[in-house]
């Protein structure tokens, strides 16, 4: 797919008290922008949560799993395969990936750095030596060695890309031809608005002295906290996707399950004390044939909260981007919006709609996207 074309996600969210992403100290972490502090989650901490919600809409055989133990999981799968003991499955499985010269790690079987693979990657490396496991299992070190030597396990790995990993890549430093170019690059969340951090001093009650009418609690403890409207953006490039998985298809079907899973999902850092999960406010998708742009800087001055957070971000947000739009003189090829702001905030849904269209439910901005992604897929491959 020659012609580059940019997926940019613009999402605003407003997280009640919470720790979605601490830093060193347990604290959430944080970051200065335009002078003041601002919340912040990480890139990879949204990554993963994103990755995470694909496991709840694809099945996990279609899936990547990241571990520093793929020869436990490639032993695994070939003595389920197979009739081979476990120690005779091990020994195939260490042959198997001996080529691929990947680092060993301090313990015994694992490697040096985490592995990204798809699921049915690791499948069909076990299938080069199914139907020969007992024969291979019988042969000296050396001879193993030789044999499983000629056998593609590179290749294996380095086609029939999975969902996350087609998105996200792949960084190997031992072997750079199993390295994947990410298609999608995730900005740290911030905040539109200064932050200060709050801290929660709680106590607990054992149940048992209680009984023994004992005072006092029975653990005291504090967990730092801060609320925030979020500014969150992503972009996809939809030509590097294509490379990578190389299925018109399964590329536009990639580019919308990432743009549902990013704006549905939520990093889950003590999700249990705060129950912090909000849906998005506003998600906002620009096709683009220049470059991606990031609108935070519509925030480089802090919102304040006169005419509520929120409505005052989406002002900025749909500013910005007009702005930008105008001075530049690059159109997007595409642009819907979703939000749930009030008709009476007026200027702003007018604004909104001036800079990215009219508004539709998110399953309608989808289905328009799927549309556009498509015809755009067919001309750039014809």
């Amino acid at each position: 797919m020659p012609s580059r074309l940019y997926i940019d996600v613009h999402i605003l969210q407003t997280v009640p008290p919470a720790n979605l992403n601490r830093d060193d100290q347990g604290n959430p972490k944080e970051a200065f922008f335009g002078g003041a502090r601002r919340s912040r989650v990480s890139s990879q901490a949204w990554k993963r949560a994103t990755r995470l919600h694909f496991a709840e809409r694809v099945p996990e055989q279609d899936l990547a799993t990241r571990t520093r133990r793929i020869a436990g999981k490639l032993t695994d799968r070939i003595a389920a395969n197979t009739d081979l003991e476990h120690e005779a499955a091990t020994r195939l499985a260490g042959a198997l990936l001996a080529p691929l010269k990947i680092s060993a790690g301090k313990r015994e079987g694992d490697t040096a750095y985490l592995f990204f693979y798809g699921r049915r990657q690791l499948e069909a490396v076990a299938d080069l030596v199914t139907d020969r496991a007992a024969e291979l299992a019988a042969l000296d070190d050396a001879e193993l060695a030789k044999e499983v030597g000629q056998l593609p396990v590179q290749e294996k790995f380095s086609v029939g890309h999975p969902l996350d990993v087609a998105l996200f890549g792949r960084m190997v430093a031992d072997i750079p031809a199993l390295n994947v170019d990410a298609a999608v690059q995730v900005a740290h969340a911030l905040s539109t608005h200064a932050v200060e951090l709050e801290f929660d001093y709680f106590t607990a009650v054992d149940d048992e002295t209680k009984k023994d009418n004992e005072t006092g609690a029975g653990m005291i403890g504090t967990i730092g906290f801060n609320s925030a409207t979020l500014y969150r953006y992503a972009t996809v490039g939809l030509h590097q996707l294509m490379d990578n998985l190389g299925d018109e298809d399964a590329t536009v079907n990639a580019v919308t399950e990432f743009v549902t899973s990013f704006a549905r999902s939520a990093p889950t850092g003590y999700g249990n004390s705060f129950a912090h999960r909000t849906l998005p406010s506003l998600v906002a998708v620009v096709a683009r044939a220049d470059q991606p742009v990031n609108l935070v800087s519509a925030f480089e001055e802090p919102v304040t909260a006169s005419s509520g957070i929120t409505t005052a971000s989406a002002h900025r947000l749909a500013r910005e981007h007009a702005t930008a739009t105008h001075a530049w003189g690059d159109t997007p090829a595409f642009s819907a919006v979703c939000h749930t702001l009030s008709p009476e905030t007026g200027n702003t849904a007018g604004l909104l709609q001036e800079a990215f269209g009219q508004t539709v439910t998110f399953r309608e901005l989808l289905t328009d996207l799927r549309a556009h992604l498509a015809d755009a897929v067919k001309q750039a491959t014809r």
